[in-house]
């Protein structure tokens, strides 16, 4: 379908695709095999400016918004999310000094993660808060002009790769959610530390760690927005993000429905291509509109967020939901429509499979999305007056 890209945002995706194309996927088999993060590609996108894409003009990005950055997203997990992931959890740990940051943070932070010199991660998960954010146990104390962080964060992207976080730590717990703040800290603080590199099931060429914190100061010009306020950058910050997850869902749809689609007009059995039969064209055609369906979601949620609506998080969790259901189904139909081969290493579809598993998992679980959406449609439908019935 025609999007009606201006010619920036067409040139946007079409630099994306020429790094997927030239960079990753002669590198992705390698790059999941030897869970390697992928350095030297992470060098090209910083070349290509693609890391700016969503920051402003005054802090060296391009002054886009989350739409064009998801163009490019979307693009890069064509090839392999793993590396498209790292590439967006850059983004991610950057949104919360982007929307809450004083100038003196913006001005230190930001021009560094536009031009891809310093990746960003974004610290909140922890052994005992996933889904719930407000369960946080890592504390950070007040003394004098510093703050004292003590604790534990898990499964972190780009933890010990990355050289500035975004974290988010209980500095009064009285106050419970409202008692949350969020830091910038550096890779080379004293006081933090990385877990082992964890094994995952798939997105291996993605590094996730725990982030340690024992007796880590921070200065206290350091807090992004005040203190007290970290439980809304947390949920300000996932409504910005959360359509680049649906993003790489739509990539990655597309790049498995495009190698089944090759396979079965190339496979013949019978004396026909696979192609040819009803039952492969009905899984193909289920494959290919359920993609599209993702993608206009994507794409009209990004536009409207990018507008500054009141009402973000209800459109930013069905960005995020239906595409990685769609990424997970398409890629397991590929799985299908290729048999044997596609159970083997030898053609990225098993990779794709494995990978899609986590786009219902993190930045929140698939199923945090769907309370999220019904507990926004209570809300609106209790100020509606009118009655249906």
């Amino acid at each position: 379908m025609h999007y009606f890209l201006t010619e920036e945002q067409q040139m946007i995706q079409d630099l994306a695709a020429q790094v997927a194309k030239e960079k990753i996927r002669p590198q992705r088999a390698q790059l999941d095999e030897n869970e390697e993060f992928p350095w030297e590609i992470i060098k090209v996108l910083a070349q290509s400016d693609l890391y700016g894409l969503y920051i402003p003009e005054e802090y060296g990005g391009m002054g886009g918004g989350i739409f064009e950055n998801c163009l490019a997203v979307e693009k890069l997990a064509e090839a392999c999310i793993g590396v498209a992931t790292t590439f967006a959890a850059s983004g991610l740990g950057a949104y919360p000094i982007l929307l809450y940051g004083s100038e003196e943070l913006k001005g230190k932070y930001l021009p560094d993660i536009a031009s891809g010199q310093r990746l960003a991660a974004f610290g909140v998960t922890e052994s005992g808060a996933g889904s719930d954010v407000s369960g946080i146990q890592t504390t950070a104390v007040r003394d004098g002009d510093h703050y004292i962080l003590n604790g534990t964060k898990q499964w972190i992207t780009n933890g010990g790769e990355a050289e500035i976080y975004s974290v988010l730590a209980i500095t009064d717990r009285s106050k419970g959610p409202r008692g949350a703040t969020f830091f910038v800290v550096e890779k080379d603080d004293p006081g933090f530390s990385f877990g082992k590199k964890e094994k995952k099931l798939g997105l291996r060429a993605s590094a996730t760690r725990e982030l340690v914190f024992q007796d880590c100061r921070i200065p206290k010009d350091r807090i992004i927005g005040r203190e007290g306020l970290g439980f809304i950058v947390a949920m300000k910050t996932f409504d910005k993000s959360r359509p680049g997850i649906g993003a790489l869902g739509v990539g990655l749809a597309q790049g498995a429905l495009d190698i089944a689609v090759e396979y079965a007009r190339k496979r013949v059995q019978f004396g026909k291509p696979i192609i040819s039969f009803q039952a492969i064209q009905h899984k193909l055609a289920n494959m290919a509109t359920r993609t599209e369906a993702a993608r206009a979601l994507v794409y009209a949620g990004a536009r409207y967020l990018d507008s500054g609506p009141a009402d973000m998080s209800k459109v930013a969790a069905m960005c995020k939901l239906f595409p990685g259901d769609v990424a997970m189904y398409v890629a397991t139909e590929a799985v299908q429509v290729l048999g044997g081969y596609g159970y083997m290493q030898d053609y990225p579809v098993e990779k794709m499979m494995r990978d899609a598993k986590i786009l219902q998992i993190y930045e929140g679980t698939n199923e945090i999305q769907r309370n999220i959406i019904g507990q926004e449609l209570n809300k609106e439908y209790g100020r509606i007056k009118e009655s249906f019935f």
